[in-house]
């Protein structure tokens, strides 16, 4: 997604505007990161290097920066963190349309997304580069955790996949970062599994979210309430606050099931929106508790969750309680 912008930046091909948006603050940092790093020599980073962070600076004090010439170099670096609580930064919009050549400006504008139809999204398109980051999809997570396992020379086992996608969950910085942590550990070994997960992450492989939904999912009691009971003696293994969406979206990906006219596994796992290699659950699922039972265990799990925050529920009972009333109700459909 950024890869283009850092080919250019490496060939000395600047834009004299990034400005960067949306709800995905990864990419962000990387290209903030990498342009403080490696655009300027280390001698000309005293001189040239500015980074502004947009609740202690103001419109003003950006335009000053960037109206500056570099010193000892042909080339000033500028970059705007937290651009989102920079106040009425539209009004460097006069800039935007006549920016100075020797500057580049980038501007990581957070969880918010400039007006497309302002004249100002407008000179940032035709003046500079602006570029929107989604979050990613949770069923694209497993295949872009993957992606990046094997681009640092790495591979990962799918059950080992599984467990850090759903322990970590869609924050890409700490994903990495997990990542990073693991093929150090690795030394030279080059395949992550799910003992890895278990030593270096501290995720039980056989006592997380992941393996209670493969309890439900086959109907297996007893091994539902050996999950929950250790839930119970390691209350941060799996808060019911992370346990509960979990089973809610499984339960809802094996509703989708029943819509899928076709029976190709591809299709049905493209349709519900989950990998190939862990659609078996949501198949076998989606057979043992037919339509009206997966119905009932969707119901079940929003009334719990609102137990598990306290509403229609006595004040004595515990997570793990909660947990064991809820698999018993779903596996026997009462």
């Amino acid at each position: 997604m950024i890869d283009h912008i850092i080919k250019d930046w490496k060939l000395k091909k600047y834009k004299p505007i990034y400005w960067l948006e949306g709800e995905e603050p990864y990419y962000m940092d990387k290209l903030t990161d990498y342009a403080a790093d490696h655009l300027l020599n280390e001698d000309a980073k005293a001189f040239n290097l500015t980074v502004l962070y947009g609740k202690d600076s103001d419109w003003a004090t950006l335009v000053n920066a960037c109206k500056r010439y570099p010193m000892q170099g042909d080339l000033q670096v500028v970059i705007v963190k937290e651009a989102q609580q920079l106040k009425d930064i539209e009004k460097i919009e006069p800039y935007v349309d006549n920016p100075l050549h020797s500057t580049v400006l980038i501007i990581a504008y957070k969880d918010k997304k400039v007006d497309g139809r302002t004249k100002f999204a407008k000179t940032l398109k035709t003046k500079g580069e602006l570029i929107t980051f989604k979050k990613i999809y949770e069923n694209k997570l497993p295949e872009w955790t993957n992606a990046l396992v094997v681009s640092k020379g790495n591979t990962i086992k799918s059950k080992a996949l599984i467990l850090l996608t759903q322990h970590v969950g869609s924050d890409l910085n700490r994903l990495e970062n997990e990542i990073d942590k693991l093929i150090i550990n690795l030394g030279e070994r080059k395949e992550i599994n799910e003992d890895d997960i278990e030593k270096y992450i501290g995720i039980s492989k056989d006592y997380n979210a992941f393996e209670l939904q493969n309890a439900l999912a086959n109907k297996n009691m007893a091994k539902a309430i050996q999950i929950i009971q250790y839930f119970e003696s390691n209350p941060k293994a799996a808060p019911i606050q992370l346990v509960l969406p979990t089973l809610y979206s499984f339960f809802a990906k094996v509703f989708l099931v029943y819509g899928v006219p076709s029976k190709s596994e591809y299709d049905i796992a493209n349709a519900i929106g989950v990998q190939a290699f862990m659609l078996k659950d949501y198949l076998t699922a989606s057979q043992l508790y037919q339509y009206s039972g997966t119905e009932k265990a969707i119901l079940l799990l929003q009334h719990y969750n609102l137990k598990s925050v306290g509403l229609h529920s006595s004040a004595n009972i515990t997570d793990a309680q909660l947990l064991k009333e809820l698999v018993y109700k779903i596996i026997y459909n009462v």
